[in-house]
């Protein structure tokens, strides 16, 4: 089998197996070496276990299949199939049909090069299985644990007062490699972990060219049958004299690249890479740009009593968009609007992490980001161009002065809770001119308050009653909006209606609270 599926464990070393006293497993015949792996185990007894393996399998039989007085010829065929199948080993099961493994067999397995093993009457077949399973859940267990603190020790770097040197030590410490900063013009910034030799250098300097934008410096020319609008990639990977060469494009066109020679590919390395890319990113890009500086004393002058209108023009605009976002995925077991149970609220999605906040951040093109609680608050300048972003729900509000940052807020969160009612990807709050700008703001606020006075001490009464009419009385997506019941969507409604004694099914009473809501 030529591509085998492979799963999303780490595989188990064949010796690691041989080495659990408590399996007695026996190789009998076939090579050794820590290369040979198994992936997986399956029992069978079939003459051709070809159709029925993956590839990748320790295969497992007591010799069932083997019709009496065999031949060489039988157990040829056999060995050759599983080699042809993928699998990586065979294990023979003595008891109750054979008391030893057949002298053809072991001779069979020899000649295709197929571990063979003995397996004892004392083990049984799922015995073997779970012990490879144990062991790929402490490979796994190890290999996360690994990750996890190569994140950590990455994040310190980035903090640390010489961010970018101290990623890449950490990065190259934690691959057992080298670690390259290449500029835009190719030119390599800076570097940490052992030198490969010249070769392998400037073949990872070849291949960081290929994922750098035109714009930023030189790049091979396309191949044959590319056209002038192929997109870069945003990564690539060679093999280089049993060296791993990879390379990272940072940041959105700026032209850096992270560039990593290892001698080894483990799923986690690629992990463990990525980060670095992110933060080196992040890094790269202040240094590009000076936004960093800039957002550095808005800061201290905001909190030295300077006014927003003072420091706006230092994060990039006078007038600007609030953005809130929600990831879309939602956890396993989610109800759909309508299914929960009465009383319940209908679980949220999955609260994204500062890297997800910030990356969505980079693709707004503002690096303003909050990403507290479950909604990611993102401040965007007015003239940027917002685009739905895959695998995000946003409500963006109007274009904003500095001292309406608090009322865009407000617009935000509520073009969200309708962006996720009516399932849009992007809804953005209107700014034409409404009916209420004819008449007098004191006058409207005052109505607005004489209104709603029986029901402005229940808030959540009052944005039930918001929510609903905005989404013309549909309680399904106000339920959606609001996070509860649509029973319970219901209720407050019945109940808002019995407070104000009005029929909320009159259009022009609809029309009347619509107005006086807008001003609160």
């Amino acid at each position: 089998m030529s591509d085998p599926v492979v799963p999303p464990t780490p595989p188990v070393p064949l010796d690691a197996l041989l080495a659990r006293e408590d399996l007695g497993l026996r190789r009998v015949a076939g090579p050794s070496g820590p290369d040979i792996v198994v992936r997986w185990v399956h029992t069978s007894e079939m003459a051709d276990p070809y159709p029925y393996l993956l590839g990748g399998e320790l295969l497992l039989s007591a010799g069932v299949h083997i019709p009496e007085g065999a031949g060489p010829g039988y157990f040829d065929a056999y060995a050759s199939r599983i080699v042809a199948a993928g699998g990586v080993a065979l294990g023979f099961g003595l008891a109750p049909v054979h008391d030893t493994v057949p002298e053809a067999l072991a001779a069979a397995c020899e000649l295709h090069g197929l571990p063979l093993l003995e397996v004892p009457p004392r083990t049984t077949f799922s015995g073997v299985a779970r012990a490879v399973w144990q062991l790929m859940a402490q490979a796994r267990l190890a290999e996360l644990r690994r990750v996890t603190e190569a994140h950590q020790s990455l994040a310190s770097a980035a903090a640390r007062p010489n961010p970018v040197p101290a990623v890449l030590h950490q990065l190259s410490r934690r691959l057992g490699g080298r670690a390259v900063l290449f500029g835009p013009e190719g030119t390599e910034l800076a570097a940490a972990g052992r030198d490969q030799g010249a070769e392998t250098g400037a073949a990872l300097a070849r291949l960081a060219r290929v994922v750098r934008p035109a714009s930023a410096g030189h790049r091979p020319a396309p191949a044959p049958g590319d056209g002038p609008g192929r997109p870069v990639p945003t990564s690539a990977a060679d093999t280089l004299a049993g060296v791993r060469l990879t390379a990272y494009a940072l940041g959105a066109g700026h032209g850096f690249v992270l560039g990593v020679a290892a001698p080894r590919s483990d799923s986690g390395d690629h992990t463990i890479a990525s980060v670095a890319a992110v933060l080196l990113a992040l890094l790269t890009g202040e240094q590009q740009s000076g936004t960093g500086a800039a957002r550095s004393a808005a800061l201290v002058r905001l909190l030295l009593g300077g006014e927003p209108e003072e420091v706006a023009p230092l994060l990039g605009g006078e007038r600007w968009r609030v953005v809130h976002a929600r990831p879309d995925a939602q956890t396993p077991g989610t109800q759909t609007p309508g299914t929960q149970t009465p009383g319940t609220q209908a679980p949220d999605a999955q609260a994204p992490d500062a890297l997800a906040a910030s990356a969505l951040g980079a693709a707004l093109g503002s690096a303003l980001v909050d990403p507290a609680g479950g909604v990611v608050r993102v401040l965007v300048p007015a003239g940027r161009e917002l685009r739905a972003q895959p695998g995000w729900t946003l409500g963006v509000s109007a274009a904003v002065g500095p001292r309406e940052w608090p009322a865009g807020d407000t617009q935000a969160a509520r073009a969200l809770a309708r962006a996720r009612a009516t399932r849009t990807p992007l809804v953005t709050h209107g700014a034409r001119p409404a009916l209420d700008d004819l008449v007098a703001p004191a006058d409207a606020d005052a109505h607005a308050r004489l209104l709603l006075a029986p029901v402005e001490g229940t808030p959540a009464l009052v944005e039930t009653l918001r929510t609903w009419l905005s989404l013309h009385g549909s309680w399904d997506r106000t339920a959606v909006a609001l996070a509860v019941h649509r029973n319970t969507v219901r209720q407050r409604i019945a109940r808002c209606a019995a407070l104000l004694e009005t029929d909320l099914d009159d259009p022009d009473v609809r029309m009347e609270l619509w107005f006086a809501l807008r001003r609160t």
